[in-house]
């Protein structure tokens, strides 16, 4: 019997290609026509697998799902996912360890570079007949010999931890656990209790899950004790950082900026208060997707639905329920 593997987020033509090309005999895959919750329910209707990002899995879609054995993420977070809802009915959930730390961690020193250099900014100004030469050497800091802190020393906070080390940063990390002395030595990390590193660090990485302990972490309290001037880059989850207080910090200028992959809401609604300053960036949560890495990513999730399909163990690593 076919099993089929539904895309719970509408999927472009290349993209489908690359998962056609490694999709097992015997499965086939579709994607969704919309984003509505509507969309989701009747995507989830007649599958045997969802592969979900973006979109929340909420109870009512997981009660529309009759026959899905398994959720897998495209991804790691698992924020948005009903997961006792899953529980009840016996569907099992998976993530994409590790699949998508390379390019977060890219993406997350890219980020720092550009808001720490103004470069999206002086770009934005030129194309509109600018030369804002002097502006941009007033508001631009260097990343080298800067005081990183990393919340969240995971795949991606590691990542980003071994290519700092380049730029001759002193990185500091904040995590649940700490890393054994061996493991901090060869990352060129230091320890730090949270209110000790934001106060230390010139550039404020967020490289952790959203959890209901991280959830609104980052609030004005936190903000206040960084560094006037200091810079931060949110790669995570909107959640984590209370985007009121973020707002507040930037425009009473203790935050000189700050560059923001995620949202509370995404998209954003058009009057949100980061889409409309000069000290920000916003991209659209796309620090995990590279195209170069679909494939490897595509190839992952596959195999651990085959792995559900032929009644075999998924890598514990990936096996959230």
């Amino acid at each position: 019997m076919t099993q089929k593997i539904v895309m719970l987020q509408p999927i472009g033509e290349e993209q489908e290609a690359i998962i056609r090309s490694l999709l097992p005999e015997g499965f086939t895959v579709s994607g969704i026509k919309g984003r509505s919750p509507d969309d989701v329910k009747e995507g989830v209707s007649d599958a045997d697998y969802g592969v979900w990002w973006d979109l929340p899995i909420t109870s009512d879609i997981v009660a529309a799902a009759p026959r899905i054995k398994l959720f897998h993420k495209w991804g790691v977070g698992i924020d948005n996912i009903d997961v006792e809802a899953c529980r009840a009915k016996g569907i099992r959930i998976a993530r994409t360890t590790g699949s998508n730390a390379i390019p977060v961690a890219e993406a997350t020193i890219g980020l720092m570079i550009a808001i720490a250099r103004r470069i999206v900014q002086a770009h934005v100004s030129v194309v509109a007949g600018g030369w804002p030469k002097n502006e941009v050497w007033r508001h631009s800091i260097l990343v080298s010999g800067k005081t990183v802190g990393i919340l969240g020393l995971g795949a991606i906070g590691k990542g980003v931890a071994k290519r700092l080390r380049g730029f001759d940063c002193t990185i500091l990390y904040h995590n649940r656990r700490r890393l054994p002395e061996a493991e901090e030595h060869a990352l060129g990390v230091q320890y730090r209790p949270l209110d000790q590193m934001l106060a230390e660090c010139d550039i404020l990485s967020l490289n952790c899950p959203l959890t209901p302990e991280t959830a609104g972490m980052i609030n004005a309290q936190k903000l206040a004790l960084m560094k006037k001037g200091a810079l931060l880059v949110n790669v995570a989850r909107g959640g984590i950082v209370v985007e009121v207080d973020l707002v507040a910090a930037l425009k009473s200028g203790h935050l000189a900026g700050a560059a923001v992959d995620v949202f509370d809401q995404e998209p954003p609604p058009a009057d949100h208060p980061l889409l409309h300053m000069q000290n920000v960036i916003c991209t659209p949560h796309t620090a995990s997707t590279a195209y170069e890495n679909s494939r490897r990513s595509v190839a992952h999730w596959l195999g651990n639905i085959l792995r559900v399909h032929k009644g075999e163990d998924i890598p514990a690593q990936d096996v959230v329920l």
